[in-house]
């Protein structure tokens, strides 16, 4: 994810005009880089078949040149060639469940609230400043993002903002929907607020004024107040959205039978955002536990029900000063989930509440609680997806952790690209624990360009692999500078697919263009896409993504597949926060040990830096004298350093076994 920077002197309407088309890539390019990528990830005997498979889909007059054409013309047909496809396939026809598989959540600093009122206050100037954020979005008056880093200086495309408070993802049984509201309607906005798993309409216009945020104040109040009335509750219908996308299309065909439940899931659909007031948890607020909180509340027992996870954004404000923002994915990327809290701390921290100044608009209409019709097959349903919450809240394995020895501060001071750094230290970390390299995902924008959302960095290079290997491996056969000179490559090897990436120049976009492009023609689909090596090319064990923040905050998510990790980092001028997570009942990853090897990876790595940096200054100092860089001590072949061989698991154990017990959250 690129660095961004705002310039508010440039117009957004003629920045957005000017961008070009997303680039279509030359089809040899791409077979040839898929080949690279994937060569050292697979067995000789399947590479073997997978080139000549991919040479025929290649060759003159195949199926890839006909593909490719028509590609062609869809780029000249419409303002995004990718994006549908890419929408589908990533989130729309995905089954799965929004929270932790799909939703990535931001965690606000832990804050010490004196009692529940004091609560209350900091929800209430948090929604004000969320009403100035949609001001400025739906005024354009939003500053336009420019690029930092890599090919600095590149206006980005801004559309994504504008879907942040209008969409909203609907279920269906083989494919969600996308539903927008109106950024401007005749029809007074609202937002939802959840508490103890009920839902409450406030409205945020009152007599054509917009409530100050004394009148949201007291509408929370008097929301809590409601809330509390344990003989009006409700059933905790939030919980559907928790499900399977399938299982919650099946239950909503049964909800909208009832007049009452299609008019409030009508308002659900059409709400600003969903705050959501939970209730105190006794777990210790650590980045870990605060990390699961956000991300699912819970489960059931606790605030797993007091979320609605279509909406496109949730801001949680807990009683015990569990806050932040969960998003849902398909809109928009998580940079603009980072602009927005960006905002949001800046707006709380440097606007002073205005509760004493503000005069109350009068004769406020109360908060509505949203009603539901149940019946016994509903509230079967019901139970169901509890059930299926609930698991998922167990299987979840979370490790916040913040790396303290240094930052990018001292990355840059050895002419590395912090992310591409860090990316090069999750690669040897996971070879560390299984012994091999695998399909990794790193996001990256192409927002450089009309629409555009991202494609992967495939962060897996064979001088990844070459490097990691020089530090287990190979580790006593070779010296810091042949190290230091596999780590440089690597850097450079990963800086090099990054920039193809964000110039449109990637691969993943590209296969899924043509493949999806021969189902549109109905043709037979090629053997490329059928390939064992396309399979494994697509199933990304290691999930990865740089969310770098300005505020105190820190980005957090799930694995994409049930044996992988999740791996959010934010790399600080000094430390490095890591948001690790995977499932309890794989076998083959664990969260704790995972952090473990990636903390050894990156002292590794800083230590040969150092070494080398000695050497150097060294050998500059006397020219004449021959001088051997120092090695570090010998260990036996095959051995690393801690005394195990890469990929071994002491007396057989898995990694899951050799974990640390964590506490999550319980009924």
């Amino acid at each position: 994810m690129p660095i961004l920077e705002r310039d508010a002197s440039r117009d957004p309407a003629e920045s957005q005009h000017a961008l070009p088309k997303v680039p279509l890539p030359p089809l040899k390019q791409t077979l040839d880089m898929y080949l690279k990528s994937m060569e050292h990830l697979v067995g000789k005997e399947q590479f073997s078949k997978t080139k000549t498979i991919v040479e025929k889909f290649g060759a003159r007059g195949g199926a890839g040149e006909t593909l490719q054409k028509k590609l062609l013309e869809r780029r000249e047909s419409t303002t995004n060639w990718i994006y549908d496809y890419w929408l589908q396939d990533m989130y729309l026809t995905n089954r799965v469940a929004l929270p932790v598989n799909s939703n990535p959540a931001m965690v606000f600093p832990k804050q010490a609230f004196r009692d529940r009122k004091d609560a209350l206050r900091f929800a209430a100037h948090l929604i004000t400043g969320v009403l100035e954020y949609k001001s400025l979005i739906d005024t354009q008056a939003l500053a336009v993002d420019y690029a930092r880093g890599q090919l600095a200086g590149t206006p980005l495309c801004m559309q994504q903002y504008s879907r942040m408070f209008t969409y909203y993802r609907r279920p269906g049984h083989t494919t969600d929907t996308q539903i927008e509201s109106p950024a401007a309607t005749s029809e007074p906005e609202h937002i939802i607020v959840a508490c103890k798993n009920q839902f409450f309409v406030l409205d945020i216009v009152s007599n054509l004024k917009r409530l100050n945020e004394m009148d949201i104040l007291s509408q929370l109040e008097k929301i809590v107040s409601m809330a509390e009335r344990s003989q009006d509750s409700l059933p905790p219908f939030g919980l559907f959205t928790s499900d399977g996308r399938k299982e919650w299309a099946q239950a909503r065909d049964e909800l909208i039978k009832d007049a009452t439940n299609r008019a409030s899931l009508a308002l659900m659909e059409s709400c600003v955002c969903v705050v959501c007031l939970d209730e105190p948890t006794k777990l210790e607020p650590s980045d870990t536990n605060r990390a699961l909180l956000l991300l699912h509340g819970g489960g059931r027992g606790v605030n797993g029900g007091n979320r609605w996870y279509d909406k496109s954004m949730q801001y949680v404000v807990g009683m015990d000063g569990v806050c932040g923002v969960l998003c849902e994915h398909s809109p928009f990327e998580g940079i603009v989930m980072v602009q927005s809290s960006e905002y949001l701390l800046k707006y709380m921290t440097r606007s002073p509440s205005k509760m004493a100044r503000s005069l109350s608009v009068t004769d406020l209409s109360p908060p509505r609680r949203l009603p539901w019709k149940s019946n016994p097959h509903i509230q079967a349903l019901l139970s169901g997806s509890s059930d299926r919450l609930q698991r998922l809240v167990a299987n979840l394995d979370m490790d916040g952790y913040k790396f303290k020895f240094y930052g990018k501060e001292f990355i840059k001071k050895q002419r590395m690209s912090p992310d591409a750094y860090i990316q090069v230290a999750l690669q040897l970390a996971f070879y560390r624990c299984n012994g091999r390299l695998v399909s990794t995902y790193e996001s990256a924008s192409i927002r450089r360009f009309q629409e555009g959302r991202v494609d992967n960095i495939r962060s897996a290079t064979p001088e990844a692999l070459a490097f990691v290997k020089s530090m287990t491996d190979e580790k006593p056969a070779l010296s810091d500078s042949e190290r230091m000179k596999r780590l440089r490559d690597a850097i450079k090897a990963q800086t090099d697919y990054t920039i193809a990436a964000i110039t449109g120049m990637a691969i993943d976009n590209h296969l899924l263009g043509l493949r999806e492009m021969a189902k549109e023609l109905k043709m037979e689909q090629p053997d490329i896409f059928s390939d064992e090596t396309y399979r494994a090319s697509n199933q990304f064990i290691l999930s990865t993504s740089q969310v770098s923040t300005v505020m105190e905050m820190f980005c957090c998510y799930g694995p994409v597949v049930p044996n992988g990790y999740g791996a959010c980092y934010n790399p600080q001028a000094n430390h490095i926060v890591f948001c690790v997570s995977s499932f309890r009942e794989s076998t083959e990853t664990c969260s704790a040990v995972f952090t473990k090897a990636l903390e050894q990876g990156l002292l590794e790595i800083r230590d040969l830096c150092h070494r080398s940096g000695a050497a150097a200054a060294a050998a500059a100092a006397a020219p004449t004298t021959t001088t051997t860089p120092p090695t570090t001590a010998a260990t036996p072949p095959g051995v690393q350093g801690d005394g195990t061989q890469p990929g071994h698991r002491p007396g057989g154990q898995s990694l899951r076994e050799m974990s640390v017990v964590r506490v999550v959250p319980q009924d």
